[in-house]
C-alpha cells in the first residue's frame, strides 16, 4: 500500500498564480535526475497516488527517479480559477519545470504529463519554452483531441445550457450538492448514469466522456480506489471547455483566440514523445494519441514510440490495479532510454 510522503514547495507562474510541487522525499541516493508528473482537468498531484498496492510513485522511487508532482493552476488544491489552455502553456509549466531543475540541481529532466495536463504541456513544448525536458510520456491526448460523436453534442450544445447557470462543472457535487445548481446537476447525472460507480463516478462520466464510465473500466480499479476517486475530483470551468472544443473541431489544437494552430509548424523541442492510450478512452479517442504520434513521427522517423493498450481506457492507465504490471513497466523503459 502506497505510504508516500512529500515535501511541498512553492513556485510562482509566471503570471504570479501561486502553485507548487510535491517533492516524493527520498534518501539522497537518487541517481536518474528529476522526473515531474503533470496531472489533469479538475483533479491534483495526488492522482497519480492511488491506494493500489503498486502505484506509478512506488515504480519511480524504485527506478531511482527524483519525483515532482506539480500542481497547476486547475489544481483541486487551489480556489477555483478560470484557466485556459494558452494560460497554462505560456505561465505554469515553464516556471514548474525551472523550479524542478533548480531544486533537484539538474540541467534536464523527463515528464509524465496527462489529459489537460499534457495538451497544455505539449503547448508548451512545441512553443519552445521547457527546453530543459528530454523525454515526455504523455497519456490520452496530446496535440490531436479526438473525442466521441456524442461528446461532439455535449460540447457544442450541452456545455453551452450549463453555461446559463453555472460557471463551472464540479464532480464533488456527488458527494455534496449544497444549492439548487448543484441538485440539479446531480439529479441529471442519476437520471442518466446507471453504472455501478459511486456518485462522484458517475458525475465524472457525465463531465468529461460519452461513457458508462468514460474515464476508466470499472474491471480495472478496486473497489477501494473507486471510493478513493470521490476526494479527487473538483471545479473545472465552463471557459477551458470552450477552448478544448475549438481544437476537437479542428482537429489539432488552438490558441483560445484561434488564430495560433499548434500543430501548423515544426515543433520548437528536441524532446522524445511517448504516447500512451486505452483502446477503451471514452474520453479522448485512442485516435488522439495515434494522430499525434503520426505527426511527431513523420518529422523525425523511428524516434518517438506510441503504445496502445485494449484494455484501458483513460485515467485507468495509471489508476488500474494491474497498472504495475501492464503499464508502468513500457514507461520506466522509455523512460531510461
Amino acid at each position: 500500500m502506497p505510504n508516500h510522503t512529500f515535501d511541498i514547495i512553492p513556485f510562482k507562474t509566471l503570471d504570479g498564480f501561486e502553485c507548487n510541487l510535491w517533492r516524493v522525499k527520498h534518501d539522497g541516493s537518487k541517481h536518474r535526475g528529476p522526473v515531474l508528473l503533470v496531472h489533469g482537468a479538475g483533479v491534483r498531484a495526488n492522482i497519480f497516488n492511488p491506494p493500489n498496492e503498486i502505484n506509478l510513485l512506488d515504480i519511480l522511487v524504485d527506478a531511482g527517479y527524483d519525483i515532482f508532482l506539480e500542481n497547476w493552476r486547475a489544481s483541486t488544491e487551489f480556489p477555483a480559477n478560470k484557466w485556459d489552455l494558452d494560460i497554462v502553456a505560456i505561465n505554469d509549466h515553464p516556471a514548474a519545470v525551472q523550479k524542478v531543475c533548480e531544486v533537484s540541481n539538474s540541467k534536464t529532466c523527463k515528464a509524465i504529463i496527462h489529459c489537460q495536463g499534457s495538451t497544455s504541456f505539449m503547448i508548451s513544448a512545441v512553443l519552445g519554452l521547457v527546453p530543459q525536458v528530454t523525454t515526455i510520456v504523455t497519456n490520452a491526448v496530446s496535440l490531436h483531441p479526438v473525442v466521441p460523436n456524442w461528446s461532439r453534442v455535449k460540447l457544442d450544445v450541452i456545455l453551452e445550457m450549463a453555461s446559463l447557470i453555472t460557471n463551472y462543472l464540479n464532480p464533488e457535487w456527488g458527494n455534496k450538492a449544497p444549492d439548487f445548481r448543484s441538485k440539479f446537476f446531480k439529479a441529471l447525472v442519476l437520471c442518466t448514469h446507471f453504472e455501478k460507480d459511486t456518485t462522484v463516478g458517475k458525475f465524472v462520466s457525465f463531465v468529461y466522456g460519452s461513457g458508462f464510465p468514460a474515464l476508466w473500466e470499472l474491471k480495472n480499479l478496486t473497489n477501494e480506489t473507486k471510493e478513493w476517486i470521490r476526494g479527487e475530483f473538483g471545479p473545472v470551468p465552463i471557459h477551458f471547455f470552450r477552448h478544448i472544443r475549438k481544437g476537437v473541431h479542428h482537429g489539432s489544437l488552438v490558441s483560445l483566440d484561434g488564430k495560433k494552430h499548434y500543430a501548423d509548424s515544426k515543433p520548437a523541442t528536441t524532446a522524445r514523445f511517448i504516447f500512451f492510450t486505452g483502446k477503451l478512452n471514452k474520453c479522448f479517442k485512442s485516435k488522439s494519441q495515434e494522430n499525434s504520434f503520426n505527426y511527431f513521427n513523420k518529422i523525425k522517423p523511428d524516434y518517438h514510440k506510441l503504445y496502445v493498450y485494449d484494455t484501458y481506457s483513460h485515467l485507468d492507465i495509471f489508476l488500474g490495479k494491474n497498472a504495475h504490471k501492464e503499464i508502468f513497466p513500457a514507461m520506466i523503459e522509455e523512460l531510461n532510454t
